[in-house]
């Protein structure tokens, strides 16, 4: 696939880094060419891939469910963290911290088979509309990304996604949005069985998290589950420091692994946020560690054309 494939990227620092990356990794005979099975790219998802303030996608998932489940939980309107998340308090649900939240995820989504939580968030994601621009959330996407994934696939890499978002959450929508399978999601997850319905072999979602996919995980979860070094990295926020420092830094093999940082500055036509402790996506030691690391940062709103598909 040619350069100007990249349709949605402005010239600049940002494009070339990407172009003479490629373009020397893909080079037969090159002293830096990467065989196609080894060239393995990994991606974060919210705030990379797609949207995700006000709060990340999943959250809002999260606040619905538990509005339809709540008449069944009385006790939920007095009792935190339930509480603060049906009545929009973000700061309360983060007050609760990672237990709090742990408890939100498992009361919503465990208790069904994992094709029955496939459904329900198929469903919600063909109803559910982002509260600001009013579009559905797999709309929400950065077409700059979209045309990246598409350049790095038609020259020989190997795309994963590796974010803190439920795995099997986001492989209901990762393949027909992004060109990525559901093989190749790698996210935070649920304890699961398997057992016997009369006749039918299920596995059920237990409410009790396995594992949490972010920062120091993230790299552990790569290991585990891709079983080979990434040699491109691209993520936007602290979240994803040690999976940028696992690609680029220390490599056994001598090479030179590709970092990049998605720095959302764009408050016009997406949102603009870095230090300051939001919800998710909050990007501080990272964008420290860029310069003298060699990560390409890319700026959103000077680098990119535009934000979203038309």
């Amino acid at each position: 696939m040619p350069a100007d494939s990249l349709a949605s990227w402005n010239d600049g620092k940002a494009r070339s880094a990407i172009l003479a990356f490629v373009e020397r990794v893909s080079r037969p005979g090159g002293p830096d060419f990467v065989p196609e099975e080894e060239r393995i790219a990994v991606f974060d998802n919210d705030g990379t891939l797609w949207s995700e303030m006000p709060v990340p996608v999943q959250a809002l998932f999260l606040r619905d469910r538990l509005r339809e489940l709540a008449p069944q939980h009385p006790d939920w309107q007095t009792t935190d963290p339930y509480r603060a998340m049906l009545a929009g308090d973000n700061r309360g649900v983060l007050a609760s911290g990672l237990a709090g939240i742990t408890q939100l995820v498992m009361s919503t989504h465990a208790g069904m088979t994992t094709d029955e939580f496939a459904d329900i968030v198929r469903g919600w994601l063909s109803r559910a509309r982002h509260p600001g621009s009013g579009q559905p959330y797999t709309r929400m996407v950065y077409q700059p990304m979209l045309e990246l994934l598409a350049y790095l696939r038609a020259n020989g890499f190997t795309l994963f996604i590796v974010s803190g978002g439920g795995i099997e959450f986001m492989r209901v929508f990762a393949e027909q949005t992004y060109g990525v399978p559901p093989h190749r999601v790698v996210g935070s997850s649920n304890v699961t069985h398997f057992e016997m319905r009369g006749a039918r072999p299920v596995l059920l979602r237990d409410p009790k998290l396995e594992f949490f996919d972010d920062k120091a995980a993230k790299p552990v979860a790569i290991n585990k589950f891709i079983g080979r070094r990434p040699i491109a990295c691209f993520g936007n926020s602290d979240g994803d420091h040690e999976m940028l420092l696992w690609t680029t830094e220390g490599r056994p093999d001598g090479r030179q692994g590709f970092g990049l940082l998605l720095h959302h500055t764009d408050g016009e036509r997406e949102f603009a946020y870095d230090r300051e402790h939001v919800v998710s996506g909050h990007l501080d030691a990272a964008l420290d560690d860029a310069p003298t690391r060699g990560w390409t940062v890319v700026d959103m709103k000077q680098d990119w054309k535009r934000v979203y598909p038309n």
